[in-house]
């Protein structure tokens, strides 16, 4: 599945989105983080995509989706989802969020008042602080980021995502990564959304957790040094009757290092009965 494609076209107030619809059964939305795309969820996607009808879609400013210039913040992500799962016809589907993803199925549950049946959330930011020296860099030089010549941007982009993993990327999966920020608009892109990353839109929900009702999973790889597993903890506890479970040598890209240990505890959570 290495030729990613997303199908379908979704207009979000003049930007495109994104999205792919892959299986038979019950509902379930899945939602990538950054710097990623769908692409980097297929092996999840494949799995799941054998019991359940499985929605995917590239955040905007990501992947397949419009990179223009606008906003990409987390703050528009959950906007973006709520309209797709109107679009979707979908009122109570299962869900799953890495990074990012996360966030955005948190502020679009807390936020926008959408139900779910379960959430799995992987390596999710949601607690501050979050946000490297890097980003921090980013945000105050973005137009200097964007000009850099591309090789060099290239070599940032390989580097930057290869700090993701505790195990090193297989080539073509990188190359893969890296190619929808590799050049023009895309390399702007890249560093747009993260100049627009802000701890306030988790700061926003953050207090409300402990309302969440429905069934929660909290999957973190154990050498996760984007988000350190500590806050996966301090989210369990803040999340009344979630389950957190950690996945030994897999860093903050387990999604990408230990998917089948991944699928076997969604399918597991997924399919009790609660």
């Amino acid at each position: 599945m290495i030729n990613w494609e997303l199908p379908e076209t979704f207009d979000f107030h003049g930007r495109e989105v994104r999205y792919g619809v892959l299986g038979n059964g019950p509902p379930l939305v899945i939602v990538h983080g950054t710097p990623w795309s769908s692409f980097n969820l297929r092996h999840v996607i494949e799995g799941l995509s054998r019991n359940f009808t499985v929605y995917f879609h590239d955040l905007i400013g990501y992947g397949q989706s419009d990179k223009g210039e606008g906003d990409v913040s987390l703050g528009v992500q959950n906007k973006v989802l709520d309209e797709l799962l109107t679009h979707w016809e979908l009122e109570c589907p299962a869900v799953v969020g890495h990074d990012f993803g996360g966030a955005t199925l948190l502020r679009t549950y807390l936020i926008n008042g959408r139900d779910f049946k379960k959430i799995v959330l992987i390596d999710p930011v949601a607690v501050s602080p979050w946000g490297s020296p890097f980003f921090r860099h980013v945000k105050e030089y973005e137009a200097a980021f964007a000009g850099i010549p591309d090789f060099i941007h290239n070599a940032i982009v390989r580097a930057y995502i290869g700090t993701a993993a505790y195990t090193r990327l297989d080539a073509n999966a990188l190359d893969a990564t890296v190619e929808p920020w590799a050049t023009g608009d895309s390399k702007v892109a890249f560093y747009r959304q993260i100049a627009q990353a802000d701890s306030s839109y988790t700061d926003e929900v953050e207090q409300q957790y402990s309302s969440i009702a429905r069934p929660v999973l909290i999957l973190w790889g154990e050498a996760d040094t984007w988000i350190p597993i500590a806050r996966g903890e301090r989210l369990h506890e803040m999340i009344p009757g979630s389950i957190f479970h950690t996945i030994r040598d897999a860093g903050h890209l387990v999604i990408e290092e230990k998917p089948e240990e991944l699928l076997q505890q969604i399918q597991l959570f997924l399919s009790e009965e609660t």
